[in-house]
């Protein structure tokens, strides 16, 4: 061996420089503690925030829109309703209106018949038991009485009842024996009504 080898050999850290490095010391891992929130990057925080105030504005105008159409709704329907009620009162006002008109228009000829009706009475009670014209009146006076029946129109003779002005045309007032005053004694004219309509007052005799 050399002095040069020598010297090589023993210098300090020679052969530590011949090894391989070591490998780099790991470090251990930390796990977050329990219960611990993570930390989201500062970075991307700016956009959530903006997606989360565009759907809460979506909603509210969502929602804005959802009030206006209940809102026209509830105006229609007010209308509507308005609109049913004042068409079931014109009904009901034109069937009234008809009604009455048509009440109006039997009484009118009613009283156009009327005095045939009583000539008829008159014939039969002057007629001869055995008159063969007799008959024939009486199914006249029939048939003319039933088709003012049908349309509502009555014949009324108040005898025995008291005097009513509204219902009777008083034609004399006298003592009659066996009548209590103020009733009728005597009817001289039936009275004709239609419901509670007078068409003719009965002309009658008041006792006294």
């Amino acid at each position: 061996m050399t002095d040069t080898e020598q010297e090589t050999k023993d210098a300090p850290g020679a052969s530590e420089s011949l090894l391989p490095p070591a490998p780099p010391e790991e470090r251990p891992q930390t796990q977050p503690e329990e219960g611990a929130e993570a930390q989201v990057p500062l970075a991307g925080q700016a956009e959530p925030d903006r997606q989360t105030d565009g759907e809460a504005a979506e909603i509210e105008g969502e929602l804005d829109e959802l009030v206006k159409t209940a809102a026209q709704r509830d105006e229609y329907l007010a209308l509507a309703q308005r609109t049913q009620a004042d068409f079931e009162n014109y009904r009901k006002r034109v069937a009234r209106d008809a009604a009455q008109a048509q009440d109006r228009g039997a009484a009118r000829l009613a009283k156009e018949l009327l005095p045939a009706l009583d000539n008829l009475d008159r014939a039969i009670e002057a007629a001869a038991e055995g008159d063969p014209l007799l008959a024939g009146v009486r199914l006249v006076r029939s048939e003319l009485s039933a088709a003012l029946a049908r349309l509502g129109i009555e014949a009324f003779a108040p005898l025995g009842e008291p005097f009513d002005p509204t219902l009777h045309d008083a034609v004399a007032q006298q003592p009659v024996d066996g009548a209590v005053s103020g009733t009728v004694a005597e009817v001289f004219q039936n009275g004709y009504r239609m419901g509670e309509t007078i068409v003719r007052p009965a002309r009658v005799l008041v006792a006294a």
